[in-house]
């Protein structure tokens, strides 16, 4: 089985070298202590969320949080094209349930969206505490999916601001839509593109107005499949058919 992975402070973990000993605190301190009881000697790694990763063992156990040595360090070259998946926002937990998934997948950048036909609407006390939220879920991802880099989680967005980001997008944004005529899965990649952009609608579908305004900076409507899925699943299901046309699913 693959090491735990655990998020340490980031200014120490960069500075840290082979031998040093890096004390995991906090949160999740507690969590390597406390609930899954790494004991003296055991592997984890030790990573900044931006792509450091540090092999460790367990060199003292302090209660509720712990001590690693550091083993080695490697830094990761960030994985090419960036994938970014505008999510609006759903009912229930289904949002939360697609940051989680979408994490494990590998997903770049998570984008809040406040589409006309979300059913639930973030006041901004209620965007903090969501944005908060949706950071929580994709770090516990993160963690369970071994990996070292944490997606961003951005701040809500309307429309208008979708539109800017298809905008710089340059042709390269996706809209999922159920009427679309052409599929997902046959989009050809070209190697020069550094980032997609993917435009996942609420349960009331995108509407007809915003599907209209991404076209116009460039984004096309594709589907994904013969069968319409969930808000939570359809933009985990696009973020990996794009990761495996474009090589980073080898």
């Amino acid at each position: 089985m693959t090491r735990p992975v655990f998020f340490a402070d980031p200014d120490r973990l960069r500075a840290a070298q082979p031998g040093d000993v890096i004390a995991l605190d906090g949160a999740e301190g507690r969590h390597a202590a406390k609930v899954r009881r790494l004991g003296l000697g055991e592997g984890l790694d030790l990573a900044d969320g931006a792509g450091l990763i540090c092999t460790a063992e367990v060199s003292a156990v302090r209660g509720e949080w712990l001590e690693a040595r550091v083993r080695t360090c490697m830094q990761l070259e960030a994985p090419r094209p960036r994938i970014v998946v505008v999510q609006a926002l759903a009912k229930g937990d289904r949002d939360e349930r697609a940051v989680e998934t979408m994490t494990e997948v590998g997903v770049d950048v998570i984008v809040p969206w406040q589409a006309s036909r979300s059913i639930v609407r973030w006041d901004a006390q209620k965007a903090v505490k969501g944005v908060d939220r949706w950071r929580a879920t994709a770090r516990e991802a993160a963690k369970q999916a071994r990996r070292p880099w944490l997606p961003e989680i951005a701040e809500l967005e309307t429309t208008e601001g979708i539109v800017g980001r298809l905008a710089v997008a340059s042709g390269c944004g996706v809209v999922l839509h159920e009427a679309a005529s052409e599929p997902l899965a046959a989009l050809a990649i070209d190697a020069a593109v550094a980032e997609f952009v993917v435009v996942v609608g609420p349960e009331g579908g995108i509407a007809d107005d915003e599907v209209a305004a991404f076209e116009a900076v460039g984004a096309r409507a594709y589907r994904l499949g013969p069968t319409v899925l969930r808000t939570s699943t359809a933009g985990t299901v696009a973020a990996a058919l794009l990761m495996v046309a474009a090589g980073r699913w080898g």
